[in-house]
C-alpha cells in the first residue's frame, strides 16, 4: 500500500484530510448508536447521526469527484469502499424502519466498513488509533511490527467467504510472534449474524491486550438449540485448529456470545469435555436442555460472567434473574452484571470487565 508521505499532491491530501475524520466520526457514532439502540431512542439516535451522515456524504462526493494520483488510486478506492459502507449504515439508521431487517443490514454495513478500513491502519495513523483502545495508542509501532518470519498474523478465514455458513474468522494480533502461549477468546454472534461481523466487537481489545480471537459462524441461521447439535463439533474443531497452528494457553480459553450466541455458549461451554475454561454470555437465556443433559451439574465451580440489560425487550431481565439463580444454586463461580441502560444490544464497554475478570493479565495497563 502507498505511503502518504510519498504523495506530493496537496489537493488529494486536502480532500483526504476532510474524508478521514468524517469517516471515523461516522463509524464511532454508529458504535454508540448500536450500543444504545432501543425503539424509544430512535429519534434521539437519528438526530445524532444526521449531521454526520451529511458531512460524510459531502466529503465523499468531493473525494471521488476530483483527480487522484496514480500512485494513490488503490488506497483511494479502499478508503472509498469503507466510506460508502459507512454511509449506507448511517442511511439505514436514518430511514423509517418497518422491521428488524433494516437495522440488521445497517449493522452489517457498519462491520463491512471496518473490514474495508482495517488494512489501511499502517498508512493512516488515525485509522490505527481507531482500531485500538486508548490505553495502547502510544504503542502502535510495538503492537503492529513487521511479522516474525514464518508466523501467520492478521485476519484468517476458514470455511468459505462470508456469508458462508459454518466458517470462521480468526484474528491473530500483529504483535504475536509465536514465542509464548496466548489466551483465546471465542465469540459467538447472535441469531442471523455471522462471525465476520461479530469479530469487530472484540478486535480492538484483542489487538492491544494480545489474545487470539476466533469468531465462528453458525451452520444454520442460528446456533444448534433445536434438533441435532451440528455446531458443537464444528466449533471444537476450529479451536483444535487454532491450538495446532498457534500457541494457545489451554488454561485461558473464554467462550462468549450475544443473544442466541450467549444462549448457545452455555449449552456448549458446559458440555462434558468442553475446552472452555470460562464463559461470558451476554443477553441470552438458559436453555431448558441444560437441565436435562447434565450441564447444570457441570456448572459447579465453572467460572461464568453473566451480563444482561434491564431494558432488554427480547429476553426480559427477569429471565436472566432465573438463569443467575439456577447457576448460583448449581455452585457456579458466578458474576452477574445487570446493566441499567442496556437493551438487547452489545455493551462494548463490558469487554474490559469481562477480560479483567477472565484473566487479570489482560487488564488495561495502569495510567502512566
Amino acid at each position: 500500500m502507498v505511503r502518504l508521505r510519498m504523495i506530493d499532491d496537496p489537493a488529494f491530501l486536502d480532500k483526504l484530510a476532510k474524508l478521514g475524520p468524517a469517516l471515523l466520526s461516522g463509524l464511532d457514532a454508529l458504535e454508540t448508536a448500536r450500543r444504545h439502540l432501543h425503539p424509544q431512542r430512535f429519534d434521539e439516535i437519528r438526530s445524532a447521526l444526521e449531521p454526520l451522515h451529511q458531512k460524510l456524504a459531502g466529503a465523499l462526493t468531493v473525494f471521488e469527484a476530483s483527480e487522484t494520483p496514480d500512485e494513490a488510486k488503490a488506497f483511494a478506492a479502499q478508503i472509498a469502499k469503507s466510506a460508502h459502507a459507512t454511509q449506507k449504515a448511517l442511511s439505514g439508521f436514518l430511514q423509517p424502519i418497518s422491521g428488524p431487517e433494516e437495522i440488521l443490514h445497517a449493522m452489517h454495513q457498519h462491520c463491512q466498513a471496518q473490514q474495508f478500513l482495517y488494512p489501511l491502519r499502517r498508512v493512516l495513523p488515525p485509522v490505527s488509533r481507531f482500531f485500538i483502545e486508548p490505553a495502547y495508542r502510544d504503542r502502535l509501532a510495538e503492537l503492529d511490527p513487521e511479522p516474525a518470519q514464518g508466523v501467520m498474523v492478521g485476519l484468517h478465514r476458514g470455511g468459505g467467504a462470508p456469508p458462508a455458513r459454518g466458517g470462521f474468522v480468526l484474528y491473530v494480533p500483529e504483535s504475536y510472534d509465536g514465542t509464548s502461549e496466548w489466551p483465546l477468546v471465542v465469540a459467538l454472534h447472535g441469531g442471523s449474524g455471522d462471525g465476520s461481523d461479530f469479530l469487530w466487537t472484540w478486535l480492538a481489545e484483542a489487538r492491544g491486550r494480545q489474545f487470539l480471537l476466533l469468531a465462528p459462524t453458525a451452520r444454520g441461521d442460528t446456533w444448534s438449540m433445536m434438533g441435532p447439535d451440528v455446531d458443537a463439533p464444528a466449533i471444537c474443531s476450529m479451536v483444535d485448529y487454532v491450538k495446532k497452528s498457534w500457541k494457545v494457553d489451554a488454561s485461558r480459553v473464554l467462550l462468549t456470545g450475544l443473544s442466541d450466541g450467549a444462549t448457545y455458549s452455555l449449552l456448549l461451554g458446559l458440555q462434558d469435555g468442553s475446552p472452555f475454561t470460562a464463559l461470558a454470555p451476554v443477553s441470552g437465556v438458559f436453555h431448558p436442555a441444560n437441565m436435562e443433559n447434565g450441564n447444570i451439574e457441570r456448572a459447579k465451580d465453572k467460572r461464568i460472567y453473566l451480563v444482561h440489560g434491564s431494558l432488554d425487550w427480547l429476553f426480559p431481565v427477569m429471565i436472566a434473574h432465573g438463569t443467575r439463580d439456577a447457576l448460583q444454586e448449581a455452585g457456579a463461580e458466578l458474576v452477574f452484571h445487570e446493566i441499567e441502560d442496556l437493551s438487547h444490544t452489545y455493551p462494548r464497554e463490558e469487554n474490559d470487565r469481562i477480560l479483567t475478570w477472565f484473566d487479570p493479565g489482560l487488564a488495561l495497563p495502569a495510567p502512566a
